[in-house]
Formats: C-alpha cells, sequence, structure tokens
C-alpha cells in the first residue's frame, strides 16, 4: 500500500486500536481479531516485548493489514519498524527528528502533541496527521473542539481515554480518527483468548463513528 491510501484508509476507518500487552502472541492474537473484526489498522506499540517481530510477523501474514509502530521514542526504533514493515509510525509526544525521518522515508506518521505550541510545532514538520494525547483528562471532546477553532485545517487523531461514552463526541468534535487501546481490546479478553467480545466492541466502535459522521454537518 502506498503512504496516500495507507492514509486513505485510516481516515476512512476512523479507528487505530492501540495493542499493549505483554507478550508477542497476545499481541498477534489481538491484531487478527480486530482486524477480522472489521478495523484492519492496528498499532503495535513498543511496550510489547519484541514489538519489531510482531510488526514483521502482522506485515508478512497480514498484508490486507495496516500494521503501525506506537509509542515510538527515537530514530534508531523508528527505523526498525520501518525495516519490519511498519505503514505508519505514531509517538506519545512530539518528537520532530521521528516526523522528519517519516516524511523522509514515505511513511505516514502522527506524532503525539497536547498544547496549541506543539500543535503548531507538528504542523510545520508535515506529518499526516495529529495525535491530541492525552485526550480525555484534559476536557475530551471539548477540547478537541477548541483546538479545531484556531486549527481548522488540521487532522486531529483522539487518543487517551476515548470509550463507548465518548467515541461519538469526539467525531462530533472534529477528530478524523480514534486511537482506542483497552476499551476496545479488553486485557481479559486477550487473556480469555474471548474473540467475540473483542469484535462485539469493534462493530460497535464502528457504527459510532459512521453515525457520528453521518450527523455531521458537511465541511466545505
Amino acid at each position: 500500500m502506498t503512504k496516500e491510501q495507507v492514509r486513505a484508509r485510516i481516515e476512512e476507518i476512523g479507528i487505530i486500536p492501540a495493542i499493549r500487552v505483554s507478550a508477542p502472541q497476545d499481541a498477534i492474537f489481538a491484531a487478527e481479531t480486530v482486524a477480522h473484526s472489521g478495523i484492519p489498522i492496528v498499532e503495535v506499540t513498543m511496550t510489547i516485548p519484541g514489538a519489531v517481530e510482531v510488526i514483521a510477523e502482522l506485515a508478512r501474514s497480514n498484508p490486507d493489514v495496516i500494521t503501525g509502530a506506537g509509542t515510538v521514542s527515537d530514530l534508531e526504533t523508528a527505523n526498525r519498524c520501518l525495516d519490519a514493515g511498519a505503514q505508519f509510525l505514531t509517538s506519545t509526544g512530539l518528537d520532530l527528528e521521528i516526523v522528519e525521518f517519516a516524511v523522509k522515508h514515505n511513511l505516514v506518521v502522527f506524532p503525539g502533541a497536547l498544547t496549541p505550541t506543539e500543535v503548531m510545532a507538528a504542523e510545520k514538520a508535515g506529518p499526516d496527521f495529529i495525535k491530541i494525547f492525552p485526550c480525555a483528562p484534559v476536557g475530551g471532546p471539548g477540547y478537541i473542539r477548541a483546538l479545531k477553532g484556531p486549527f481548522p485545517h488540521l487532522k486531529f487523531i483522539a487518543a487517551g481515554g476515548v470509550n463507548q461514552q465518548t467515541a461519538a463526541d469526539f467525531i462530533a468534535a472534529g477528530a478524523v480518527a480514534l486511537g482506542i487501546g483497552s476499551e476496545l481490546i479488553p486485557q481479559e479478553a486477550i487473556h480469555l483468548r474471548q474473540d467475540h467480545w473483542i469484535g462485539e466492541l469493534a462493530r460497535r466502535f464502528v457504527a459510532m463513528v459512521h453515525q457520528a459522521r453521518a450527523q455531521r454537518p458537511s465541511q466545505h
């Protein structure tokens, strides 16, 4: 998939499942389960033991799934993820070197940012999206709405505390996509290998995004 196709697919689906687990086999189970449940995108966080190998395995065995790297904190890790087949990079905070690396290598990137100052600095580096993290503790959908005022042209991904109660509100507030972790992939569901539980949550979140977009006034 080209960078443009990956970017378009992320926007179209509007959900980026973030996988944070303690074992590589748990990560692969979680990734394949959400992918089969209508969200063919996964963010493999670098906090998972053997995360780069997980990305390589998913990229090899599930070529139709957009597999990206999350919690990327340095250039060496970014490079290893690129070599493993990652199709996007995202960081918890704003690291301009990682954004520049991704832009140079034609890789979709969305750095984390929180304040208007960070959003302005991120925008200048040329990312595809800007991830507002952690969103819920600083005002949730209202905070996204406040940022969209001075930055109407920027594509924000809301992450950090997005749940079933707030997902639709974040989309209504102007987020193009949602980063969702344990609210979509509960640890217990992974531990018990209950794919139907994760599948049900995936379908619910997909429906919420569709519904909220349908109700939003048309964007010019």
